[in-house]
């Protein structure tokens, strides 16, 4: 089923000696708000780390339980072969997969790109084009004007992420590396030194919507957003595994899903309130109050359908927002995500 109501999401994760986010400005210095000593990380960031998981899963997995996928999903923007591909370079080859599909003679993606048919085809298998949107380049100058775009607004969207702490960088940044290509003395014997800034603990908090509208363009589907939260949970430590990148855990995903198209409440990180601020070394330092939020949820219980929830079993203020959600909104109202996933690793 296409989504038919709106949406907002609270993800909660951790960085831990390691860089969540690089500012290319900056030395690739973690993103940081200065004034604030807030950390950042952009929504291209984690949309990234949902594309690269995606990739990674073999083509029987979209098709097998618990997703049944009719056809294997692939991503929009990515590598092909290892090495980096034009916009340009990727419809065009999504336009030849599809002409051989379909038994056609080679036809021009611009003439392709009128087809509905087309268009459909490529939303039932770019699920980043789904969630995120796209914008396509269409035509080329050697076909004659200056060509054009398809362009999909996506109704899954983040704002930026940011620390609910305040965040240090690790004050030794200096790293050197050597290399034996050559024998000691000889000549060409070398060795390099760089920068390698990392945070010493960040709590951070995303906001993101899912509009049922916007869902309505690209045909984004129920199990769309269920993979979405069973790949935030479970794609961010499998994926940020670079020597920069480890030390980053998911803690609490939540999901509150209205009963029409025209609800949202706002960003829910505004109702949060962390007790200690500053000093934060570990999830075990991390006193989350919810109080604010489950209130405010309280209220407008009437335009709540369901709520979806998970939290890190270390995290200990998450696994008590989950009772309290139940109490709040009834049990019958509050799914608790783990349940799901024990479903989806007894199947796989």
């Amino acid at each position: 089923m296409t989504v038919e109501r709106n949406s907002e999401i609270l993800f909660l994760y951790d960085a831990r000696l390691c860089n969540p986010n690089g500012d290319p400005d900056e030395e690739n210095r973690p993103r940081m708000d200065y004034e604030t000593r807030r950390n950042l990380v952009s929504d291209v960031r984690l949309k990234r780390y949902l594309r690269d998981y995606w990739i990674a899963w073999k083509p029987e997995a979209w098709t097998q339980k618990p997703w049944e996928y009719p056809v294997p999903q692939d991503v929009w923007v990515r590598t092909m072969g290892g090495a980096t591909v034009s916009a340009k370079q990727r419809i065009d080859g999504l336009a030849e997969a599809y002409a051989r599909e379909k038994g056609l003679k080679k036809a021009s993606t611009k003439n392709l790109a009128k087809d509905p048919e087309f268009r459909q085809w490529l939303l039932e298998r770019l699920i980043d084009v789904r969630m995120f949107g796209a914008t396509m380049p269409i035509g080329a100058e050697s076909e004659g004007g200056a060509g054009g775009h398809i362009t999909y607004t996506g109704p899954v969207q983040y704002s930026w992420g940011y620390s609910l702490n305040r965040v240090d960088l690790v004050p030794s940044s200096t790293i050197t590396s050597h290399f034996a290509g050559r024998e000691r003395g000889e000549k060409g014997e070398y060795g390099t030194m760089g920068k390698d800034w990392r945070v010493k603990y960040s709590f951070l908090a995303f906001y993101g919507l899912v509009s049922a509208w916007r869902a309505q363009e690209t045909g984004l589907q129920e199990k769309d957003i269920k993979l979405l939260g069973h790949s935030l949970i479970n794609g961010l430590p499998l994926m940020a595994t670079s020597r920069s990148k480890i030390g980053q855990t998911p803690r609490l995903y939540l999901r509150v899903e209205y009963a029409d198209d025209a609800t949202f409440l706002g960003d829910f990180r505004t109702r949060l309130h962390l007790s200690q601020e500053e000093g934060l070394e570990s999830i075990a330092d991390v006193d989350l109050d919810f109080t604010d939020l489950v209130t405010w949820l309280a209220e407008h219980k009437d335009a709540i359908r369901n709520v979806v929830v998970w939290a890190h079993d270390e995290f200990a203020s998450g696994q008590a927002l989950v009772p309290a959600l139940k109490d709040a909104l009834g049990a019958d109202r509050v799914q608790d995500l783990n349940d799901l996933m024990k479903r989806i690793q007894a199947s796989s």
